[in-house]
């Protein structure tokens, strides 16, 4: 491990999410203890898209950007708000220069897949529809997010692709949740990583796939990693953490997207475990941060 992430390691809450409530507040928690992020070069508005239910968003829009990403944070499909998320977001709009749109998706248990995943299509298609009002190009709509959130968007660009939806530029997705089966090396063996281990991941699928998770067929929309054709998707600039059990997963999506012609960018962040990006401190935390602002910026940004 990085040793300046191995001095904070000790310090993540080992978050049981056999009580998913309680998960919430500790997450809360957690992402209150971050720094928070310089506001002074962005314009920060709460709006609601319309959709059944509604869906809230935050959007961060740096002056003059003519980019926009629609952003799903992490939190294990579980956890997370547009609060939680909001030191990310902050940072993503004023390190890209793009607008983000930052989305109050539902989350599970009480709201099971594909509940997220419809209110991140709705954010996308309000996005489009009304990039004129957003001051956005409507050729340069990316699609990301971290974690539970990068699995979502992966899920998006499927669904945008097979339903002829909004046109999605690109896609950043960090250490994303991508295969419910954890049967990868890495899903098999880090069963004690900081923050995000294989019990913590088999609670958060049961929780996100609901009924499906009793044996019914689970969808690609719900774990991409199941997608037999990953062709014609947008480039992908997806990053991993070494130490993670979504690695593997990850690296494979990343290497069948490459195989079906899709252009993408990889790096697996040596030393890293999963969200340890939080500890704003590291240097290396610092390098991650500025390489996902930059893949953005270069995709849709200027």
């Amino acid at each position: 491990m990085d040793p300046e992430l191995e001095a904070f390691a000790v310090l993540f809450p080992h978050t049981d999410l056999s009580d998913p409530v309680a998960a919430r507040t500790q997450f809360r928690a957690l992402a209150g203890s971050v720094p928070a992020p310089d506001l002074s070069t962005l314009k920060v508005e709460d709006r609601t898209v319309p959709a059944d239910p509604d869906v809230p968003v935050r959007i961060y829009r740096p002056h003059d950007a003519r980019g926009a990403v629609v952003w799903l944070h992490g939190g294990g499909f579980v956890m997370g708000d547009l609060d939680t998320e909001h030191p990310w977001a902050a940072r993503l709009a004023d390190g890209s220069g793009v607008t983000v749109v930052s989305v109050g998706y539902r989350l599970a248990p009480e709201n099971p897949f594909p509940a997220g995943l419809d209110d991140a299509y709705a954010v996308l298609t309000w996005v489009a529809e009304n990039a004129a009002d957003l001051g956005v190009d409507p050729d340069r709509i990316a699609v990301g997010g971290h974690s539970a959130g990068g699995g979502i968007a992966a899920a998006l660009a499927l669904l945008a692709r097979n339903e002829q939806g909004p046109p999605i530029r690109f896609q950043l997705l960090s250490q994303p949740a991508l295969d419910d089966r954890m049967e990868t090396w890495s899903a098999r063996t880090f069963t004690d990583t900081p923050w995000m281990n294989t019990a913590k991941v088999a609670a958060l699928w049961r929780y996100y796939l609901g009924p499906t998770a009793d044996g019914a067929p689970v969808s690609p929309y719900a774990a991409p990693a199941r997608a037999v054709d990953l062709s014609g998707l947008p480039p992908a600039y997806v990053t991993t953490a070494e130490l993670c059990t979504n690695r593997d997963e990850d690296i494979l999506y990343a290497l069948r997207l490459l195989q079906s012609g899709v252009p993408v960018e990889l790096h697996q962040w040596a030393g890293t475990f999963h969200g340890s990006q939080a500890i704003l401190s590291a240097e290396i935390s610092q390098r991650q941060i500025a390489e996902l602002c930059a893949a953005l910026r270069r995709a849709v940004g200027d």
